[in-house]
């Protein structure tokens, strides 16, 4: 046998190469011989050439061995190789659950063998081991795995709450045994009178170790609450409570203990009436006025009031709320008000003869059950899966959320995958789960994860009823809060009309815009009286609002002629003024301020006055279609609502706009800057889209209540499905309505037209006709021109209006280019509008 030899360790190759081949031929001669040289590389020595035969047969024995080791490991690792391509086939929700049931299975073993006399070596040993680990409290170690199960399976999304929650039970676990390992007088494991079992009886081995070390230089009276702050550290994690939070917390606790369950024992009354000390009148959080929480925001969806799902819980109804605030923390006298600078007619009610009965909830049907999952869901996973893996992307859906008319399917994306990948192939998924309306977002808010919404085959029915019935409804009293529908995610949604503080709804016809607006108006219904919410109702179709007509809420018939929308518009923006004379002249700076100071009686008319000061309630106009008026009085209309959105908010009016063509002339971008909440339905181009939201979206959607809503302040709309209301449950709703209270107008908004002999041939010219009456008046220069320029209408208009004036005697005949003769003089320009109007 040959072996080489680096060439720096010979000086010639063939010679050495020559001898070392002799002197291996000579070594491998001899009998008994045996191998000692070393190979010149490696330094290692050359392999056995003679052995035992027993050596040989246990040689060759261990290398089969290890042979067949080696073949069946890389068999198993080639199979888990091939089965685990990207090794994250399994579904995270399935790890959960195994996670969940081992834990589970875990806790009914050792239930098994600590709850009962132990039968058999194994148990003994783990019946002693627990009882000598926990002592007296082994009992509760199963209940408390049992718990963390039902936490992995119950909730598998929540593993950081999980996570605290096992902190914080430990923690209170290892107080309590150490309270009760000095309750016992403190056993040691070894010593005179000590022992295990005694150990085992106190509070084992956990009590002994935290318990022992402050007990050998503090006397009990010490340790014990030291201790009992440990377990109280471990309650506040539970619960998720920060120190500064442990009032609150509490007012939480004795309102669900005392006042919720005595709400709940309390039988229906047929007639309920509004009371005036709720969260509506101005309390804590202001409710729409300037006194609000930081960060607040007009929505209010159902994951807000699960204390299970996050650490920071909007508190419910609590007696703070309820009941006057302290001597202290009142807000200090007013000063007496100064004399109005002019009569002041407030938006009041007459005297109530009885108590307003709200609507009962009955009238409002339930929708559909919701569908977590159904087959069509897997088989858009498999189409989702399926295009990921034929372009070869590092991602896989890792579940989805079902709701009533989308479902999103989050998808997780490997390491270094550019999120660009996924939304890149809109279209090929669109292809693959057919279905035109795919909308991608990129990524989910609050996740980490690219959300890919899909049209659900099979929809959910989501009504009013189940919306105005839902806990995150119940629990807020103010009289504006209205129901919109549910999110992606299943959860109920509802707003705050006084919040957000104005509205604009837009959407293709069919959409369900209209089915939006009634929802509105019903929600106010159901949850407001007359004397808290009044409403001015626009209707240029004449046909979409008029099933609210007579209803007490009203302070003026319904509106359906462009022109009196336009002048009650005008009439709510001198309500406004109206109101801010008052809330100027007592020092407040929000209506609810101000009725909270009439209602305690600490608001007094100056002296010598006849004014007899009364609550404001909130003014609700709504605007069915804001392009017919755009189209017959553009500037006024537009004027009228920029001041009222501007100025209105602190006055409690609020203005809810609709429209079904979203155009830069209907929603002018005066109009866009000040409603700051948006809830687009489905249109039909993308500069649709971006008219009413600012950005894409509204064009992806479904139809049929399918919207976007983007409330104030939000930079990402909320998908929704708009809670459905019928024709029948409005209608019975109304009738209710009527019975308790008659309607009563107010004379300066609903006042009778003025019946004027107006000449057949000025026609619809009327408006214009003065103004250009004026104008050549009023600078004695009659030119056609003129008013082209100054009035901005057209040759054909001009000369129309020109052609009039001359029939009339107010400027002279036609001389070619040169101006008109005017035949009116100033001073007897009355005379000449009266008679053009026909007074």
């Amino acid at each position: 046998m040959a072996t080489r030899t680096p060439k720096s360790a010979s000086k010639g190759p063939a010679k050495r190469s020559a001898s070392s081949r002799s002197t291996t031929a000579k070594r491998g001669s001899t009998p008994a011989g045996r191998p000692r040289a070393k190979t010149a590389a490696s330094g290692r020595k050359s392999p056995v050439t003679h052995q035992d035969p027993i050596s040989w047969v246990f040689t060759m024995i261990g290398k089969l061995i290890v042979g067949l080791w080696m073949l069946l490991a890389n068999g198993i690792g080639s199979t888990a190789r091939a089965l685990g391509k990207n090794a994250r086939e399994l579904d995270p929700a399935h790890r959960r659950d195994g996670m969940g049931l081992t834990v589970l299975a875990g806790a009914i073993v050792l239930a098994a063998m600590t709850w009962r006399t132990s039968d058999g070596a194994v148990a003994g040993v783990v019946n002693a081991t627990v009882h000598g680990v926990f002592g007296s409290l082994a009992w509760a170690l199963p209940l408390l795995l049992g718990l963390l199960a039902w936490r992995y399976l119950r909730h598998p999304d929540q593993n950081a709450d999980t996570g605290r929650m096992v902190i914080g039970w430990a923690a209170l676990m290892v107080g309590v045994l150490g309270v009760i390992h000095v309750a016992n007088d403190t056993p040691y494991p070894a010593g005179e009178g000590q022992g295990m079992d005694k150990v085992a009886q106190a509070g084992g081995m956990v009590g002994f170790i935290v318990s022992a070390p402050p007990m050998s230089i503090l006397p009990p009276w010490v340790t014990i609450p030291l201790l009992l702050l440990l377990s109280g550290f471990g309650v506040l994690v539970i619960t998720a409570t920060p120190v500064h939070r442990i009032p609150e917390r509490l007012a939480e606790l004795r309102h669900l203990l005392f006042e919720r369950h005595a709400e709940q024992e309390t039988p229906k009354q047929p007639a309920r009436k509004r009371t005036r000390t709720k969260k509506g009148e101005g309390g804590e959080d202001g409710e729409g006025g300037d006194i609000v929480k930081p960060y607040d925001t007009p929505v209010l969806a159902e994951k807000d009031k699960r204390p299970d799902h996050s650490p920071e819980i909007v508190p419910g109804l609590t007696d703070e709320e309820e009941t006057p605030a302290p001597e202290a923390e009142r807000k200090p006298e007013p000063p007496q008000p100064t004399p109005a600078p002019r009569k002041v007619e407030q938006l009041v009610l007459s005297p109530q003869a009885g108590p307003y009965g709200l609507p009962d909830l009955q009238h409002l049907k339930q929708g559909t059950a919701p569908k977590p999952q159904t087959k069509a869901n897997t088989t858009v996973v498999n189409a989702l899966t399926s295009v990921l893996e034929q372009f070869a992307i590092d991602a896989q859906v890792i579940g989805f959320t079902r709701g009533p008319t989308v479902t999103r399917y989050e998808i997780e994306l490997g390491p270094a995958v550019k999120v660009e990948k996924v939304t890149a192939l809109t279209k090929n998924i669109a292809y693959a789960v057919k279905s035109a309306d795919v909308r991608i977002l990129s990524p989910i808010p609050g996740k980490s994860a690219i959300g890919v919404e899909i049209p659900n085959a099979d929809k959910d029915l989501v009504s009013l009823g189940d919306v105005l019935r839902s806990q995150v409804a119940q629990a807020d009293h103010h009289p504006m809060i209205v129901g919109l529908g549910k999110d992606v995610e299943g959860r109920t949604i509802v707003a705050n009309l006084a919040k957000m503080p104005h509205l604009l709804i837009a959407g293709a016809t069919g959409a369900g815009k209209s089915v939006c607006v009634n929802g509105l108006i019903t929600s106010i219904l159901m949850r407001a009286t007359p004397d808290e919410v009044r409403m001015v109702l626009v209707d240029p179709k004449r046909v979409e609002l008029s099933v609210y007509e007579g209803i007490p809420h009203l302070i003026t018939p319904i509106i359906t002629n462009p022109k009196k929308a336009a002048e009650a518009l005008e009439w709510v923006v001198g309500e406004m003024d109206r109101r801010y004379d008052d809330l100027a002249a007592s020092g407040f700076r929000h209506v609810d301020e101000f009725n909270k100071a009439v209602r305690a009686g600490k608001l007094q008319p100056p002296p010598g006055s006849e004014r007899v000061y009364q609550p404001y309630p909130y003014l609700l106009v709504i605007v069915d279609e804001l392009a017919d008026l755009m189209m017959v009085a553009p500037r006024d209309v537009e004027d009228s609502i920029v001041r009222i959105t501007q100025l209105a908010r602190a006055a409690g009016i609020h203005l809810v706009i609709a429209t079904q063509r979203p155009s830069v002339d209907v929603v002018t971008g005066l109009i866009k800057a000040n409603v700051p909440s948006r809830l687009a339905f489905a249109v039909s181009s993308l500069t649709d889209s971006r008219v009413i939201l600012d950005q894409p979206g509204a064009d992806k959607l479904v139809g049929q209540g399918d919207a976007l809503f983007l409330p104030m302040g939000a930079s990402k709309p909320i998908r929704i499905q708009n809670a459905f209301v019928s024709e029948k449950e409005i209608a019975g709703i109304v009738s209710h309505c009527k019975e308790q209270m008659q309607v009563e107008y107010r004379d300066d908004v609903a006042a009778a037209p003025v019946k004027r002999e107006i000449d057949e041939e000025i026609g619809d010219d009327l408006d214009v006709l003065i103004q250009a009456a004026e104008l050549i008046v009023t600078t004695q220069f009659g030119s056609t021109s003129m008013l082209q320029r100054k009035l901005r209408v057209g040759f054909a208009k001009a000369g129309r209006l020109m052609d009039l004036l001359e029939s009339r005697n107010v400027v002279g005949p036609s001389e070619g280019s040169k101006a008109r003769e005017v035949l009116v003089k100033p001073d007897d320009l009355p005379g000449l509008l009266a008679d053009l109007r026909g007074e």
